[in-house]
């Protein structure tokens, strides 16, 4: 009888096991809360009107056309029972396996303050990128109708609270949109009425970054009209706006990068936990009390050769996934299982139009070149031929027509 491997999450590290253990003898499922695979280093570009949502999802189930021995299940997992080696939904369904792998990604992290939730929306699905979008646009169309510029000032305000590569993006995007893209469509604003705000509670952005990164970033920021606020804790988030240490932020326009944490069902394995709720894993990607359940991507705690937690990117979740797909297959063959090695290529980050900073493996990028370099990438990693040449056709009218394409505004209800 085929063994049964059932994969929750369909990001990175999900997707590439799945794609390892092609033509094997294994049954393969695999469960996401959604339809859809989803390249969220660009979700931010779908918030900000740049990218249409179908130029960085697809179906998971298109994915695997011509995979016959995979199976898409869309169901959220409630249960772990690790003995009766059983899975089980929110809706009551039962699922077994004989190798699990638990890819769930993260959720943002409020640090206790979960009412700052609905104010603050996170960016980690389509649906809060849609959302977002609505309050950037249905911001200006209000401010638009306000002759008195002191009545309207909130409504060209903006927040961005976190400052990793999240939030330096968005804040970079929305310059983009506040200072130039759009402005010449409205006629009752100027765009040096509009305010970006970057909001840290460290001091300096980009802090996983090498310097002189963080301080070209920072530069690049507010020469773009981003005003950026380091060593400033928030305080408070409520509909009218963000209440600092030394001063409030009156705008509905707040957006949460400051912070992630793991996916609440792994709870459920019963395993030691970081602060963040990230598994804490064996060197082969196992949990200590089971050798055929795994933990990837952002979800687990692997430590580096130097004993840092590995950080939750995308390269380190591909890694995951086809290591782990390359084990499966050697169980089947008897083979020793090896300890995962993670590569380290560099990180990059895009500030806005011809601006980025990268480090690849020590070499310091700043700049135009930089710029093309995050580019290239991001579309070499984007899934699907069309989605590729969609986006890559978007980025080209955007850079020569300084125009964004996707200004809808569809009701998109509140956000997860």
């Amino acid at each position: 009888m085929k063994k049964h491997v059932v994969i929750v999450g369909a990001g990175f590290a999900g997707i590439n096991v799945a794609k390892q253990l092609r033509s094997t003898n294994y049954n393969i499922t695999i469960v996401d809360k959604s339809n859809h695979h989803l390249f969220q280093p660009l979700l931010y570009q779908v918030a900000t009107a740049a990218l249409s949502p179908g130029d960085i999802a697809i179906p998971i189930r298109a994915l695997f056309t011509k995979q016959k021995n995979i199976n898409v299940m869309m169901g959220e997992v409630t249960r772990i029972d690790k003995e009766k080696r059983v899975l089980g939904f929110a809706d009551g369904e039962e699922l077994s396996f004989d190798y699990l792998i638990m890819a769930p990604g993260a959720q943002y992290n409020y640090f206790g303050n979960e009412s700052w939730k609905k104010h603050a929306p996170g960016l980690k699905s389509l649906k809060n990128a849609l959302s977002i979008r609505e309050r950037i646009l249905t911001s200006l169309e209000k401010a638009e109708k306000i002759i008195d510029a002191d009545k309207r000032k909130p409504y060209l305000t903006y927040v961005v609270i976190g400052a990793g590569p999240t939030g330096v993006e968005m804040a970079g995007s929305i310059a983009e949109i506040a200072k130039r893209n759009m402005m010449r469509d409205y006629r009752n604003f100027s765009p040096d009425e509009t305010r970006i705000y970057l909001v840290e509670a460290m001091d300096k952005v980009l802090g996983a970054f090498p310097e002189p990164l963080p301080d070209s970033a920072r530069e690049d920021l507010e020469k773009m009209g981003v005003q950026v606020l380091l060593n400033s804790p928030v305080k408070d988030i409520t509909e009218s706006g963000v209440q600092l240490e030394d001063q409030f932020i009156e705008t509905p326009n707040v957006i949460w990068g400051a912070g992630v944490s793991a996916a609440p069902v792994l709870s459920e394995l019963n395993e030691e936990q970081d602060r963040i709720g990230r598994v804490i894993v064996n060197s082969d990607l196992s949990i200590s009390s089971d050798p055929n359940i795994f933990v990837l991507g952002d979800a687990a705690h692997f430590k580096d050769d130097e004993g840092n937690p590995l950080p939750g990117l995308a390269p380190v979740a591909i890694q995951q996934g086809k290591y782990i797909g390359k084990l499966i297959k050697d169980d089947a063959r008897g083979k020793e299982r090896t300890d995962f090695k993670y590569v380290d290529k560099g990180t990059m980050a895009t500030i806005g139009r011809a601006k980025a900073v990268a480090d690849i493996r020590g070499l310091k990028l700043t700049g135009f070149l930089a710029w093309i370099m995050w580019g290239f990438i991001h579309i070499f990693f984007l899934i699907g031929f069309r989605n590729r040449f969609r986006v890559f056709a978007e980025w080209m009218w955007h850079y020569i027509t300084f125009k964004r394409g996707v200004r809808l505004i569809a009701k998109n209800g509140d956000e997860e």
